[in-house]
């Protein structure tokens, strides 16, 4: 099988049609036998906890750029896509990896083959049969080039015949062979029942991997019929999940209903509300209004200026502050000039008060990132913060001393007091924190004579923006999809997908790669001058640790906030 164009790279076009506000994908067929056996499972659920089965409301996003698992690299869009799609496996609410579509699979002693079985009974939210082979095309589809997945050498990469699959190439970028996607080395059996995955080196993570919502399966019938197109109408996003889209307004809402034939990972008979409706705002002050009038359960965007009045809930409250393991950063597009220039980057850095950031401007819900790599992220011995860079931060908490660093750097440049530094723009998306932090940044800078602009980008067009490198200077982050540093890390390998400040240092990659071992002694030692590496060229700029804060009202039962960042709604109900 060779490559084909099944899905093309035009993802900001995913969201750009009227969407139609039906679900027949998973109403349509005979639904009778197992919608049967749903609602006896609910009714005693509903019974036993005093729930209602009516369903909740909750915000969490504006408009998701994407809802292609495949396709999608933003938090908003994974939230709607954990709840609508099921992989191999998944992360419980004690985030221990447990059995999803498939059982936990069995790893040879080389670490090198993976063999999942699959749970029977497995359907598609259109009533039609899911198998291993439905994985095989799906993880193949992540693998061609055709597919332009942000995340498809960090979730298939290691799989053999990766470098075949996207055409083996060089160290431009150029291919050198014909990409061939069926190359990858993944191979469902016959009968559908089992998926056998052989790495080409031991990937202790990989079952974390197959838990995360990249490596959720797509149908390829409906892909193939669609195009791009199927991800955008309740009607062929077809899931596997325990929900499907039955309406769909842009701007509005999404509506989940109930999937009647899911079976897999999670308890059925907790899975009780008939509807989940997503609050589709960008504006923190109508989302809550929202709350406020009870049109929604569980805000994520609440307006930072309301954030003193508010009562955390440890003392009583419905204000919810969690830590998740992310990094709130600042990219630099390395392809422009100055930003070439490995000393304008650092002066830059060193030039930001990350206390005073972190602790005035955020008020005090993140901390303050002296390192890329935040803690809670274990490494061989320990946490890989403590031990990163000997123990010492990589920029060094006395600000005074950071900022007269910055200005000799800048002076060194080319650029003394900002003499002849071109003017630059600081691009954001308006919410949270992100305008106040860019209007921060545009005094620091001009503190060292740089004149910055400050665009606000709607975000339907921030990410593709920020991924096409079409910008100066922008607001990132990142948070874990696994508890490893190379999650993080990676983003700046030369040809990652997510890699948006273009980044391309080989001596950083020559250190990404030598950590591809089965050792892990060596894996994180690697890891480690990596991250010296990248924060030597400042090839990016740490600011804050992110925590996730939220309003959740008390009649809002079932549901979990991971430290990945998810929120896990399908056991959800309103307690009567």
């Amino acid at each position: 099988m060779k490559m084909k164009n099944i899905a093309a790279v035009a993802m900001a076009g995913c969201m750009a049609a009227s969407l139609a506000a039906c679900g027949s994908s998973a109403a349509s067929t005979d639904t009778a036998a197992s919608s049967s056996a749903a609602t006896a499972e609910s009714t005693e659920a509903t019974e036993a906890t005093g729930a209602s089965a009516d369903g909740f409301t909750v915000q969490l996003g504006p408009n998701p750029e994407t809802l292609d698992p495949a396709l999608n690299s933003s938090i908003d869009g994974a939230n709607t896509i954990i709840t609508t799609f099921e992989p191999l496996l998944l992360i419980d609410e004690n985030n221990e990896v447990v059995p999803g579509q498939a059982e936990l699979p069995e790893v040879s002693e080389d670490g090198l083959t993976w063999t999942f079985t699959m749970k029977d009974g497995l359907k598609w939210s259109d009533g039609s049969d899911l198998t291993a082979k439905d994985f095989e095309y799906s993880f193949k589809r992540l693998a061609c080039p055709d597919t332009a997945a942000p995340y498809g050498e960090t979730v298939v990469g290691m799989i053999d015949g990766y470098d075949d699959a996207i055409g083996n190439p060089d160290a431009d970028g150029n291919t050198t062979t014909d990409p061939d996607w069926d190359a990858l080395n993944v191979h469902a059996s016959e009968d559908g029942k089992t998926l056998t995955v052989q790495l080409s080196y031991p990937c202790s993570y990989f079952d974390k991997l197959c838990a995360f919502a990249a490596m959720s399966p797509v149908q390829e019938a409906t892909i193939e019929a669609n195009g791009d197109a199927w991800c955008t109408e309740p009607d062929t996003f077809i899931c596997n999940g325990p929900y499907y889209i039955s309406d769909w307004i842009p701007s509005e809402r999404i509506v989940l209903t109930k999937n009647p034939y899911y079976v897999g990972g999670w308890d059925s008979s907790k899975i009780v509300s008939d509807t989940i409706t997503l609050l589709l705002l960008e504006d923190s002050s109508a989302s809550y209004a929202a709350y406020n009038s009870g049109e929604a359960q569980l805000i994520k965007d609440v307006p930072t200026d309301e954030i003193p009045s508010l009562t955390k809930a440890e003392d009583g409250g419905d204000f919810y502050v969690d830590t998740i393991l992310g990094t709130y950063y600042i990219s630099l597009n390395d392809q422009r000039e100055p930003f070439t220039d490995a000393k304008v980057r650092k002066a830059l850095s060193l030039a930001i008060d990350r206390d005073y950031v972190a602790n005035t401007i955020m008020q005090g819900t993140y901390e303050p990132a002296y390192n890329f790599v935040g803690p809670g992220i274990v490494d061989e011995d320990g946490m890989f913060y403590d031990n990163a860079n000997g123990g010492e931060r990589y920029i060094s908490e006395d600000y005074e001393a950071n900022l007269e660093e910055a200005k000799s750097l800048l002076a060194d440049a080319g650029y003394p007091d900002g003499e002849g530094f071109p003017t630059i723009t600081y691009s954001a998306n308006d919410a949270g924190y992100h305008v106040p932090v860019a209007e921060y940044v545009q005094q620091a800078w001009g503190d060292l004579g740089i004149t910055v602009n400050i665009d606000k980008v709607e975000w339907a067009s921030f990410l593709p923006l920020r991924r096409a490198g079409d910008y100066d200077v922008s607001r990132n982050g990142w948070v874990m999809d696994y508890n490893d540093p190379s999650n993080m890390i990676e983003l700046f390998y030369s040809t990652n997908g997510n890699n948006d400040g273009k980044y391309n240092n080989p001596e950083f990659d020559a250190a990404i790669d030598a950590s591809k071992v089965a050792d892990k002694a060596v894996h994180f030692q690697k890891l480690h001058e990596a991250e010296d590496i990248l924060m030597e060229d400042a090839a990016a700029i740490p600011v804050a640790y992110y925590t996730d804060f939220w309003l959740q009202s008390p009649s809002l039962k079932g549901t979990w906030h991971s430290p990945y960042g998810y929120w896990y709604l399908q056991y959800g109900y309103v307690e009567e």
